[in-house]
């Protein structure tokens, strides 16, 4: 290597050790402290009794019972470029998911592209199967070959989930969380 070759690597070390080394004093510098008290509310996340804001989970239950199968179609249209949901349709990238709610995962013996971790996944494509899936289908099942970030909006996920069991599945939705506590509950003996 001749002296020249050396000045130019010296020089592009030491300009990575000063990039690094700003980054540091400007992380430090410029630090950002959660404030006490948020300055605004966020709709759908309350604070715990530790100050920390949780997402407040809406129970699929509960929104199956107002979902419109019609607006989860229009859903599934993000779905169709690699899923196909008529009855004997064809498989695309992803299987078809005729009859999907209810039936086990992995569930088309046509389909032979299932990941490993679906093809171990007990169970089957409930309800709450389905809306955890649909959240973000990488943390349901670990090493799915499904790129897809999921759903944001519980409205969505549920109207989707309402339409695909409108696919051949046609099973009665479950109950609303607050009606089967109501419905459990004895009648109080009239006081007289």
């Amino acid at each position: 290597m001749d002296s020249r070759s050396n000045v130019i690597a010296m020089m592009v070390l030491g300009a990575g050790i000063v990039a690094l080394g700003s980054t540091i004093v400007a992380g430090e510098v410029f630090k950002q402290e959660k404030p006490e008290k948020m300055g605004y509310v966020v709709e759908g996340v309350e604070a715990d009794a530790g100050g920390e804001a949780a997402a407040v989970v809406i129970p699929i239950a509960t929104l199956l019972a107002t979902a419109d199968p019609a607006k989860g179609a229009e859903v599934f249209k993000k779905c169709g470029s690699c899923h196909n949901a008529a009855q004997g349709g064809a498989n695309g990238i992803g299987p078809n998911l005729w009859g999907i709610i209810g039936n086990k995962h992995a569930h088309s013996p046509t389909f032979a592209n299932y990941s490993e971790g679906m093809k171990a996944m007990p169970g089957v494509w409930d309800f709450d199967a389905m809306n955890a899936w649909l959240i973000k289908p990488s943390a349901y099942v670990k090493g799915t070959k499904m790129n897809f970030a999921g759903l944001s909006k519980p409205e969505d996920r549920a109207n989707l989930i309402a339409w695909l069991n409108t696919q051949g599945s046609n099973l009665p939705l479950p109950a609303a969380p607050a009606a089967a506590a109501a419905s459990a509950e004895p009648a109080a003996a009239p006081k007289g």
